[in-house]
């Protein structure tokens, strides 16, 4: 492989790698932002209320993106892998 078709690969790497994370991040940020909001307005400082929270829209956020994340990756490995057989 040339040095250009090395790169090719790692560009495609960070975007499938971006495709992948972004819905889990969002959803962790809206989380927070909402409960971020929601401590400000009532003066709650428990910690416990900023991670629980969280936690829990992120694994179902998980549950429900799986199925594309797994399509995605796969088909980043397949395409990686016809680039190391075809040299």
């Amino acid at each position: 492989m040339t040095g250009a078709e090395v790169l090719d690969v790692g560009r495609e790497g960070v975007v499938v790698l971006l495709k992948v994370s972004s819905p889990l991040m969002l959803v962790g940020l809206g989380v927070g932002l909402i409960i971020a909001l929601f401590q400000a307005l009532t003066q709650i400082q428990e910690m416990t209320l900023a991670f629980v929270p969280k936690i829990l829209a992120i694994f179902l956020a998980l549950i429900i993106m799986l199925p594309f994340m797994g399509s995605t990756l796969g088909g980043y490995m397949t395409y990686v892998a016809d680039r190391i057989v075809a040299g």
